[in-house]
């Protein structure tokens, strides 16, 4: 037993260490991450201020999103970013291999262009797709932080509490984020709100197909309820949105992590018209 534990400790040191040399080179060599330099790092000095992080023109997340992010914030910028990117890949890591991505699926996903330019942008997507793989109760504090993300499978929660047990349901899996969404509006006012200022603000780089989506979105959702399989609810969550950035669509792609075939001919898709953009100019 005791032998077991020292391998245990000297798996997770040396992780650690490693985890920490990726840190710091990606600090050091990789550009500060235009999300976390002009957004999450100011909202979450911000809020350690005790003001509100939506003093932070660009901050437009669940207030909550920033509580994994707070000890990062602490750091000097460039170690921040680091440490950010080396959790974001352990976290799109742990959610394919709770989805039951095979080997190939596992490694073009954290190897497609959605990862690639999220981990580039330093943004959060990660976060918001950890409630995949979380029980709804708490899965929906992950998924309302980018509703581009997680709304379709908002429904589909929704939909399944009431066909389990009608509103006493319901309000059991959806209490405690109305809860805590009501009180964070009472403190930091009305910030869904906000999410106008981001279609505007984004109009430059938007990817969504909003409206042209919605019935391919209402169609996913239809078939998510009817087969009762929430992958097609995740897959439909852009489909609903006006404003989606290019990285977000790797929940999406996470929907289809556990058939290794449809994973690679995605992102093989993906790198194409990632191609055909950049020579093209579009």
């Amino acid at each position: 037993m005791l032998a077991v534990n020292r391998t245990r400790v000297i798996k997770t040191t040396v992780v650690l260490i490693i985890a920490m040399i990726i840190s710091v080179a990606v600090g050091q060599f990789l550009p500060s991450g235009i999300d976390w330099h002009e957004s999450f790092r100011p909202a979450s000095i911000a809020l350690l201020a005790g003001q509100s992080p939506y003093s932070v023109e660009t901050f437009y997340a669940a207030p909550w999103s920033l509580i994994p992010l707070l000890p990062l914030a602490l750091l000097p910028e460039d170690f921040g970013r680091g440490l950010l990117f080396t959790v974001s890949i352990l976290s799109f890591a742990v959610l394919a291999r709770r989805l039951d991505a095979k080997p190939l699926a596992f490694a073009v996903f954290l190897l497609s262009p959605p990862v690639l330019h999220g981990l580039l942008n330093a943004n959060i997507d990660w976060l918001a797709m950890l409630g995949f793989i979380l029980p709804p109760q708490v899965g929906l504090f992950f998924v309302v932080i980018k509703p581009q993300v997680g709304l379709g499978l908002v429904v589909y929660w929704l939909v399944e509490a009431w066909r389990v047990g009608k509103f006493k349901r319901v309000v059991q899996v959806f209490a405690p984020v109305t809860l805590a969404g009501a009180v964070s509006i009472l403190i930091l006012g009305f910030w869904p709100f906000r999410f106008q200022n981001i279609i505007d603000y984004s109009s430059d780089f938007n990817a969504s197909f909003w409206p042209a989506s919605l019935p391919i979105g209402l169609t996913l959702i239809a078939a998510s309820l009817h087969k009762e399989e929430p992958r097609f609810a995740v897959a439909s969550s852009p489909c609903f949105s006006p404003h989606v950035v290019f990285h977000s669509y790797a929940g999406v792609l996470a929907a289809l992590l556990p058939q290794t075939i449809e994973t690679v001919t995605a992102v093989i898709g993906l790198w194409i018209l990632v191609n055909i953009r950049a020579f093209t100019g579009g």
